[in-house]
C-alpha cells in the first residue's frame, strides 16, 4: 500500500525527486526511507513503476525495454540535476527476490554498500536492459540464485521440499 499511495500522491508527494507520469513508461523516483538526506555518501533512491502488473524481473520483457531505458536515463539526469552526483558515482539495480512485489529500481551511492546491493541479490539495470535486448524471456528463462535467511517463509518452503 505505501507504493500505491505514492505513486498517487496520497503520502510523500512532497519527496518525489522525479515523476515521469506515463503510465505504461513512467515512474516515480524518491529517496529510499533508510536514507535521511543529509550526506550523498549514504545517497540513496528507489523509482517506483506506475505500472502495477509487474511485480519483479521475472516479469520483464523486452516490451518493458522503454520503460527500463527511461528509468535508468531520467534516473541519472534527475540525481546529478538534483544532487550533484555523476552517473558514474551511482550503482542502479534491482533485487531478486525482492523486498515487495511492485518493480521498483534501487539508485545507490557506488560506495554505498547499501543492505542487498551484493552480487548475490543485486542485479544491475543496464545489463537487465542488455539481457532483455538479447532475448526478450531471459528473465523467464535464467535459473536466478538469491539469498534467504534461515527464518524467512521461503527458505522454510524450500526445506520442507527437499530443495536444499
Amino acid at each position: 500500500q505505501w507504493v500505491y499511495n505514492i505513486l498517487e500522491k496520497k503520502a510523500e508527494a512532497d519527496r518525489i525527486v522525479h515523476e515521469n507520469p506515463d503510465p505504461s513508461n513512467g515512474f516515480v523516483l524518491v529517496p529510499d526511507l533508510k536514507w535521511n538526506q543529509n550526506q550523498l555518501d549514504d545517497l540513496y533512491l528507489i523509482a517506483l513503476v506506475h505500472r502495477r502488473e509487474i511485480k519483479s524481473l521475472r516479469d520483464l520483457t523486452a516490451e518493458h525495454l522503454p520503460l527500463l531505458r527511461n528509468i535508468l536515463q531520467e534516473g541519472k539526469e534527475a540525481i546529478v540535476k538534483r544532487f550533484g552526483v555523476p552517473s558514474s558515482q551511482l550503482r542502479i539495480y534491482l533485487h531478486y527476490q525482492p523486498s515487495y512485489q511492485h518493480l521498483h529500481v534501487h539508485f545507490t551511492a557506488l560506495g554505498y554498500d547499501a543492505p542487498g546491493s551484493s552480487v548475490e541479490r543485486a542485479h544491475l539495470l543496464a545489463d537487465v536492459i542488455d539481457n532483455l535486448a538479447m532475448d526478450s524471456m531471459y528473465y523467464q528463462k535464467r535459473a536466478l540464485t538469491f539469498p534467504l535467511r534461515a527464518d524467512e517463509p521461503l527458505f522454510q518452503k524450500f526445506q520442507e521440499a527437499g530443495k536444499l
